[in-house]
């Protein structure tokens, strides 16, 4: 049996390090087929296996001994289905991989499509599958500097990998061809084409034109459908208030609006992280107040501007950062209400949040809840995979559903929360190091803690864009193959400036992480505002998982 290597990531998830891919499917599909209890989730990638586990059912320590004792011999079995994937070789790159392969670009489609490729791991992107396997030829760098944009349907290379880009978005892969296959689609039972385990074959449009959109019957999204689905919607919400429903509508949306919940756990076989409400204390604080179950779906809005007017009689609470609220009756009267408490709207009534003294997101529940469709079991909005429900608009009618009988009675009012920073504060935050701290010098290290770091403008929920006096340097100066990435992860890319992970972060990466903020404190990470100073305070110094 090889050795494997066990990194720290935080008290809740570990990294299991292997010596290439092949040992990395192996131990996957071991632990995908005798569980061990207490572990709640695996995201596989290209030589590392992320594991997330419950502390109180199942120790660090007892989780590395009993995977230890995996056998890493062997051959993963391979899946009875095979997908084919019309493909345009018309590539931008096409010709320059042609140049580094010393082949014809000819040469590189007959290569591509002659062999089966396989669906090693997920990540990056809902629906972008990494696939092994296929001619040996294959193995060449990504591009020097990124393309800020690479369109939908793109076929592309990049080590001994190949993949479909499921969405326009930005990418540093060789792009060889293009296909209007769909890799995801939330319409079907299950969204990502292509999951893990599945052959792949890819097949050169240009002779099989004919066949070439058939193959996939279910490929593509049916755009009537959607179409149809969201104006019956909009059309139930209407007939739903002229019956007496209540609701609220949106007069204006501030910066930016989501629904948020706990988030989609367990969707990391299809590429799609958890999201969630960033600051998930201040979402069930909402909830409880108005008298709901705590994980409903409630309104995260960041800075202020939102307003939303009553249509009948509703209560709401609002927590989270240290607002202004103002309550504007119909008749114009103006008044101020107070955040963390319920309050009673009546027909008519507009709720307005002010720009946050401290902190950076509210929270608005209304008792009963939000009438809005989950999307794979969450109504978590994804900003960077773009799954959920699309943002609030201006106008939009936000159907409340009625209340039960047992429904609990609102909640007292709750102090609001201490600590929280406003733009040019300074907040701490606890930091476990690990798992690729040893990529990094002693000096950078100690650097992490010792320096301020301040919270950038082009910050959001994938993440906080920091910014230091210094860099932090690395020791290993190699390309990291991509690995999971935890939610708090603070991965440093080549610039040396760190970026700390939220909610919308992406499933792997390919920098490596010095450490994660420790997950007492990600809900306080999440209220940090643009402009902010942040110093890390290490709780856990780095050390290998010895079995």
């Amino acid at each position: 049996m090889s050795a494997m290597r066990f990194l720290p990531v935080n008290r809740q998830a570990l990294l299991v390090e292997l010596a290439d891919l092949p040992q990395t499917l192996v131990l996957l599909q071991s632990l995908q087929a005798a569980p061990i209890a207490g572990v709640q989730e695996l995201v596989p990638a290209a030589r590392t296996i992320l594991v997330y586990f419950a502390p109180q059912q199942i120790t660090a320590a007892a989780l590395v001994k009993a995977i230890a004792g995996r056998e890493l011999g062997g051959s993963v079995q391979r899946s009875e289905v095979l997908v084919q994937i019309p493909v345009r070789y018309e590539g931008e790159d096409l010709a320059e991989v042609a140049q580094m392969l010393g082949i014809s670009p000819e040469e590189v489609v007959r290569r591509h499509t002659g062999s089966e490729w396989a669906v090693a791991f997920t990540g990056f992107a809902p629906g972008f599958a990494y696939l092994s396997g296929g001619d040996p030829i294959f193995n060449v760098p990504r591009r020097a500097t990124p393309r800020t944009k690479v369109p939908a349907g793109a076929v592309a290379l990049a080590g001994t990998f190949s993949a479909v880009y499921p969405q326009a978005s930005p990418g540093g892969w060789q792009i060889i061809g293009v296909t209007d296959a769909a890799m995801w689609d939330v319409e079907r039972e299950l969204p990502a084409l292509l999951q893990p385990g599945y052959r792949v074959q890819f097949v050169d449009a240009a002779k099989t034109i004919a066949a070439g959109a058939d193959q996939q019957p279910d490929s593509k999204p049916n755009t009537a459908k959607v179409q149809a689905v969201k104006a019956q919607s909009a059309i139930q919400i209407e007939e739903a208030v002229e019956e007496g429903g209540a609701a609220l509508r949106v007069q204006s949306t501030g910066l930016l609006t989501l629904f948020q919940d706990l988030g989609r756990h367990g969707q990391a076989g299809q590429g799609v992280s958890a999201s969630g409400a960033m600051d998930q204390g201040a979402l069930k604080t909402a909830n409880r107040l108005v008298g709901n179950p705590s994980q409903l779906p409630a309104l995260e809005t960041v800075g202020g501007g939102l307003a939303l007017q009553s249509v009948g009689d509703n209560v709401v609470a609002v927590t989270g950062a240290a607002a202004p609220l103002w309550l504007r009756t119909a008749d114009g009267q103006r008044w101020s209400v107070p955040c963390h408490a319920p309050v009673a709207l009546a027909d008519g009534d507009v709720l307005q949040i002010d720009q946050p003294i401290s902190g950076a997101r509210c929270y608005v529940a209304v008792r009963g809840g939000y009438r809005v469709a989950p999307v794979l079991g969450s109504a978590s909005t994804d900003t960077l995979a773009h799954v959920g429900p699309p943002a609030l608009q201006r106008g939009q009618l936000l159907q409340v559903q009625l209340v039960q009988g047992a429904q609990a009675v609102v909640g007292a009012t709750q102090l609001p929360p201490q600590g929280l920073p406003a733009a040019g504060a300074e907040v701490v935050l606890d930091v476990e190091l690990g798992p690729r701290t040893d990529w990094f010098t002693p000096e950078a290290v100690a650097l992490l803690a010792a320096q301020r770091w301040q919270v950038t403008p082009q910050s959001n929920r994938v993440g906080l864009r920091l910014a230091g006096d210094t860099p932090l340097a690395r020791s290993i100066t190699s390309e990291l193959p991509s690995e999971g990435t935890a939610l708090g992860a603070i991965q440093v890319p080549a610039s040396g400036q760190p970026v700390l992970f939220l909610a919308d972060h992406p499933l792997t990466g390919g920098y490596p992480v010095i450490g994660c903020v420790a997950p007492h404190h990600l809900d306080l990470a999440g209220q940090i505002p643009v402009g902010a100073w942040i110093r890390f305070n290490p709780i856990r110094f780095f050390e290998e998982l010895v079995p």
